[in-house]
């Protein structure tokens, strides 16, 4: 029997070392699908319930292995679903393929049900490559493309395949002309800077007297060489929200985040450093590093498309992270001058104690902050962790630890609402042994989540590890954009907006087979964490928590507080609980030493 085009898709993909492909079914893709049903399902067909969180599954793979993440739709709407995370594949880097159905080719430009111009529509999002397969021949060259485009620019691609041609009979490309043959397979090179660029960068940093760094997910395996950077040139350490597991934050020198979701320790790292180094990192708010003449700037990443836009650096590197930084270490010069990295471990120290107490300030009826802190003390140290957007990654960016071999992503650059769930399930995928943990806010979490959670229940038990925890920050309120309208557009709640729906989110899971636990007292916060981490299956903790914690920026600027300021009096349906809470919060900067825990 001769094999299709879609056999040959699925055989190309297993020599490609694939083994799972997140998708979801449609006739635009039944070819494909009774391949998989002759293949014995060799890739996996792991089933969501939509293809948005497909995608996003393929991008959690993709993130927590450094491995392609391929997924699937039919044609029309379930392309179009695909492309929010496609396009959070993008924005963060990340290669993912999508395989995607057309209507046949004998209906194409007749305006047939679900035809939509899948190459305009794919040419942004997978702007590094998007191809249609018309004639078998074109396979295997399509797929070895679409993935050795993926991995070399850290892109989402895409195939697009008329419904016919799936079952069209297979033949090799030829030895012919206009005919393209392929391999398999891609060594990826390891780009060396120019010598003589870095030694004009060793130049700027060993002339600094104050060193800032400012890392990002691209420096990502680089622990030691960052380490001897920063101690040879008592430099401090800040961390892009993509870049947050690049080091750990139980080195004295490291701020923590930065930005707006950053640590205070971050924000006067910035504000009084007379020399930056960035390193693998995009970070976009040019308002949270030095003023534009204050620090001389030394920029060092993989690609020259991503570098010197974001700061007025002296020198740009191109180059790979680690490589260029063992090229750098050896002609720094020793700080003898350890006065400003003193400064630096006394700002960290001051931030923990900071974070602490915040979290530890009571609230009604649970602080969040305390939901994270709660878990950073008890986090396994293998633990991969994903936050939703929203409040969620306020909380993420300053009161998780990261330690050890502990992983943790977001939707960084889109920020959109609703991966955390599905970026965990792919997660389980990409490392079956480890345990997994989203952190959800009740509107992802009604968004999407819940429906996905159905999807843990199918499969958990295939994983060898089955802890895989979702936390509900049970708030009933679109939090982070209430506060967005309080603190820039001087706006009170608009709850019609704002409110959700309640529900018991605990007893939804119960409800699938999967492990609920309801959180109503700070005091079974504990407890709650202990049990879902000891858990034999997936465990959701449904958290009631308070709304009116301020997501406090490391620097509140004079139009945040007048903005605030005028949402309060305009009538806010909060504004004592707003108050009361955000002095709380803010006095706990002030205060010497922790808060006692239980």
């Amino acid at each position: 029997m001769s094999e299709t085009v879609a056999d040959v898709v699925l055989s190309r993909l297993r020599e490609w070392g694939v083994r799972q492909v997140f998708g979801y079914p449609g006739d635009g893709i039944n070819g494909l699908l009774a391949a998989w049903a002759e293949a014995e399902n060799d890739p996996q067909f792991v089933q969501s319930r939509h293809e948005e969180m497909s995608a996003f599954e393929a991008v959690g793979y993709a993130k927590f292995s450094g491995d392609v993440g391929v997924c699937a739709a039919t044609s029309g709407p379930g392309g179009v679903h695909l492309l929010n995370g496609l396009y959070d594949a993008k924005l963060d880097h990340v290669p993912v393929v999508a395989l995607v159905g057309q209507t046949e080719r004998s209906a194409m430009g007749g305006s047939y049900q679900q035809e939509i111009d899948m190459l305009s529509l794919y040419k942004d999002v997978c702007s590094d490559f998007v191809q249609m397969c018309t004639v078998p021949q074109q396979i295997p060259n399509l797929i070895d493309r679409a993935i050795r485009v993926a991995l070399s620019e850290h892109a989402p691609t895409a195939v697009i395949f008329p419904s016919d041609v799936f079952e069209l009979d297979y033949e090799p490309p030829a030895h012919e002309f206009k005919q393209v043959p392929s391999s398999l397979g891609i060594e990826q090179a390891v780009a060396d800077a120019d010598p003589d660029a870095v030694a004009r960068a060793a130049a700027v940093l060993n002339d600094g007297d104050k060193v800032a760094m400012l890392v990002g997910q691209g420096a990502r395996g680089c622990v030691d060489e960052l380490t001897q950077v920063a101690e040879t040139l008592g430099a401090g350490c800040a961390k892009a929200l993509l870049g947050r597991d690049v080091l750990p934050d139980t080195l004295p020198w490291v701020t923590g985040s930065i930005g707006l979701l950053g640590t205070t320790a971050s924000y006067y790292l910035m504000d009084e450093c007379d020399t930056l180094l960035m390193v693998g990192s995009n970070f976009p708010y040019t308002q949270f590093m030095p003023q534009l003449d204050q620090a001389r700037g030394v920029q060092i990443d993989r690609s020259g498309k991503w570098i010197g836009m974001r700061y007025p650096n002296e020198v740009n590197v191109v180059g790979d992270a680690k490589r260029t930084l063992q090229q750098l270490i050896p002609l720094l010069e020793q700080q003898e001058d350890r006065s400003w990295r003193s400064t630096v471990e006394r700002n960290v120290a001051h931030w923990r104690k900071t974070a602490q107490r915040r979290a530890m300030t009571d609230a009604d009826p649970i602080n969040p902050m305390r939901i994270f802190h709660e878990f950073s003390e008890r986090a396994p140290s293998d633990s991969i962790i994903a936050a939703d957007s929203g409040s969620a990654a306020n909380w993420y960016a300053r009161h998780i630890e990261f330690r050890d071999e502990m992983r943790g992503s977001l939707s960084g650059t889109l920020a959109t609402m609703g991966p955390a769930v599905p970026y965990v399930i792919g997660a389980k995928w990409a490392h079956p042994d480890r345990p997994t943990i989203a952190f959800e806010g009740d509107g992802a979490m009604q968004m999407n989540g819940l429906a996905e959670m159905l999807t843990v229940s199918r499969y958990w038990k295939q994983w060898t590890d089955p802890r895989l925890i979702v936390v509900v920050l049970h708030n009933n309120d679109l939090n982070q954009v209430t506060w967005e309208q309080r603190a820039m557009s001087a706006s009170p709640k608009f709850a019609e907006s704002q409110d959700l729906p309640e529900m018991d989110y605990a007893a939804f899971a119960r409800g699938i087979g999967l492990g609920g636990i309801n959180v109503e007292d700070p005091d079974q916060l504990g407890d709650a964490w202990d049990r879902a981490l000891a858990a034999d299956r997936p465990t959701l903790l449904d958290v009631r928590c308070d709304a009116s914690i301020p997501p406090i920026p490391p620097h509140a600027t004079f139009a945040q507080a007048k903005s605030l300021s005028t949402a309060l009096i305009e009538g806010d349906e909060d504004s004592w609980g707003v108050i009361k809470e955000g002095v709380k919060q803010k006095v706990q900067q002030y205060i010497p030493g922790t808060k006692p825990e239980p």
